[in-house]
């Protein structure tokens, strides 16, 4: 693995790859062997708002023996228009990896082919790999295996983060995952005929995907750069995360939630608290898959 731009990218055996060594750094934190990242610096480019991201990343750079950089929009060019491929250029003559949380898919992309340096999706309105990974540790220590599993994801089935689920459902087909959201934010049809995967379903009835269900999974139905678009938050009024959905699942159903959480509109305030260990672990976890992240592209380009 060259660099970790999307779960579509990956191939089936580095997804399985990446969520067993995060296992390994979670159980070897504070006691690494090696430091892969020793006397490297990473440079951390967020042109969005972030908590669990930013603070992971610096932590696990820092624990894995690197030092990180952070570099808002407003800390260097690009805030003045510069070519995301100029600032690649300057900066993979000077780092040693960046991390890149952003809007356009397409500047991670460009980023990586011409900064010739390890690069990360920390998150654009494509993809969200990161937390994918992190999920998928969560329900291995939550349920023990994804395997044989029934997991919804409820609310905007085409957001950056149903999108990866999809891929990751995709890749490992043995799992099943169903998508429940208004018509106007499911996955079109050439997407999934694309995707191909027949594991992977689309339904308007919430009450269906739930029943049954091992995991539910939900996120703010308004991405960054949405705010505001009371129309667009009003067609979600009826997939909501709440004690009546849960009744549903299976009785010992976990719930994700990728955070932060608006209580009261994805998810209820009585849900979240009763499933807060899992969704905090679920947070925590962030760190020990992008170590495992850096960890393999560190090795790569060793």
């Amino acid at each position: 693995m060259k660099h970790l731009l999307s779960i579509e990218e990956l191939a089936p055996q580095e997804l399985r790859q990446l969520v067993d060594l995060a296992v390994e750094m979670k159980n070897g934190r504070g006691n690494h062997a090696e430091q892969p990242l020793a006397g490297q610096t990473w440079a951390m480019i967020f042109t969005k708002s972030s908590t669990r991201t930013r603070v992971s990343f610096e932590v696990g750079i820092r624990e894995l023996g690197g030092s990180p950089m952070f570099l808002s929009k407003n800390d260097i060019q690009l805030g003045r228009g510069e070519p995301i491929k100029d600032t690649a250029r300057v900066l993979g003559r000077m780092v040693h990896g960046c991390v890149i949380r952003t809007f356009a898919q397409q500047d991670v992309v460009d980023f990586s082919e011409f900064g010739n340096i390890p690069t990360i999706n920390a998150l654009t309105d494509d993809e969200h790999p990161c937390q994918i990974l992190a999920d998928l540790l969560t329900v291995r220590e939550k349920l023990g295996s994804i395997e044989g599993k029934r997991v919804a994801f409820v609310g905007d089935g085409f957001s950056n983060m149903s999108i990866s689920w999809m891929w990751a459902a995709k890749h490992l087909a043995n799992f099943e995952l169903v998508l429940a959201g208004p018509a106007e934010h499911l996955p079109p049809a050439d997407f999934l005929e694309k995707l191909d995967a027949p594991n992977v379903k689309v339904t308007t009835d919430v009450a269906e995907a739930a029943k049954g269900c091992h995991a539910i999974n939900t996120d703010v139905w308004l991405s960054m750069g949405q705010e505001g678009q009371e129309e667009k938050e009003a067609r979600f009024s009826g997939y909501q995360v709440n004690s009546d959905l849960m009744a549903l699942a299976d009785p010992e159903a976990i719930v994700l939630h990728c955070l932060p959480a608006y209580r009261g509109k994805e998810i209820t305030e009585d849900v979240l608290e009763a499933h807060a260990d899992t969704i905090f672990t679920q947070a925590e976890n962030r760190l020990h898959a992008q170590k495992a992240v850096l960890a393999t592209l560190a090795n790569h380009w060793a």
